[in-house]
């Protein structure tokens, strides 16, 4: 990963750190060889490319859900976006719950803020 990828991850979206499980007795390090090294949970690149691939889904996730809201007028954000989650939940998209969060997060700000009368205006 070069520097300009890593500055383009914002410090709040989460880095995978469950620990892997391994039966039996004796205690066990769940690591992995890449390149030579042993790693614990993910690499730069596929830091990146969670990243990435959740941020796709903020947009498509934004997209779908402002299409539902011009379609029913009595749909709330409050209301949509427990109803979308259940949906992504379904799909099984290998989504760690702290990056669903983060998705959900993400877009419940975006559909907010565009909701949002402007600040400052005539009273």
């Amino acid at each position: 990963m070069t520097i300009a990828q890593a500055h383009q991850i914002p410090s709040d979206f989460p880095r995978a750190t469950e620990p892997g499980a391994v039966s039996g007795h004796q205690r066990k390090l769940a690591v992995r060889m890449v390149e030579g090294r042993f790693v614990e949970g993910l690499t730069d690149e596929e830091h990146m490319e969670r990243f990435l691939a959740c941020q796709d889904l903020v947009e498509q996730l934004e997209i779908y859900c402002k299409r539902k809201l011009h379609e029913n007028n009595a749909l709330d954000i409050p209301s949509l976006l427990p109803r979308v989650r259940q949906g992504v939940i379904h799909k099984d998209w290998d989504l760690a719950p702290r990056e669903l969060d983060w998705i959900m997060s993400r877009v419940s700000d975006r559909l907010t803020k565009q909701r949002s009368p402007p600040q400052g205006g005539r009273t």
